[in-house]
């Protein structure tokens, strides 16, 4: 209070750094949690397209009555049904691949072949967290060509 006994307005000192320690902390706290968030998001949308990729490549073959193939390139990071658009994978993912040993060509490119009688060469892909927070593994069935979901543990 001034002298002429009204209260003058304005901040303290003591309002003003804790204003400032709370907005360090943001600053500090929101790049972490960004990042974190930004891989949650690439690795939800490479797992849905890759399932969307491997459900489209049994379709066809099934319905074109001819061999589909969805191939993963390991040396260029690029998967999709081949002959078609490839998709990138994200740098924050690891991806590998188990496959027949015919499917695997020279050039880093693991395939599985959809037949159009409802079969396949089967094979898993895992896709990893670089985070270690574990990942999914894909799983495409020899005799049915069915394509299945299962939680991988990280390392």
């Amino acid at each position: 209070m001034s002298a002429t006994g009204k209260r003058e307005s304005g901040f303290t000192l003591v309002e003003l750094l804790v204003v400032f320690a709370v907005m360090a902390i943001l600053i500090a706290i929101v790049p972490v949690a960004y990042q974190k968030m930004r891989e949650t998001a690439q690795y939800r949308d490479t797992l849905r397209t890759m399932v969307s990729e491997l459900r489209t490549a049994r379709q066809q073959a099934a319905s074109g009555r001819a061999e589909t193939r969805f191939g993963i390139n390991l040396r260029d990071r690029t998967y999709g049904i081949l002959g078609q658009t490839q998709y990138q994978l994200a740098e924050s993912l690891t991806v590998s691949a188990t496959v027949a040993g015919t499917e695997l060509a020279a050039d880093g490119v693991a395939s599985i072949r959809f037949l159009p009688d409802g079969g396949a060469t089967g094979g898993s892909i895992d896709v990893l967290r670089a985070s270690g927070a574990g990942g999914t593994r894909l799983r495409v069935d020899w005799l049915s060509g069915r394509v299945e979901q299962e939680p991988v543990a990280g390392p």
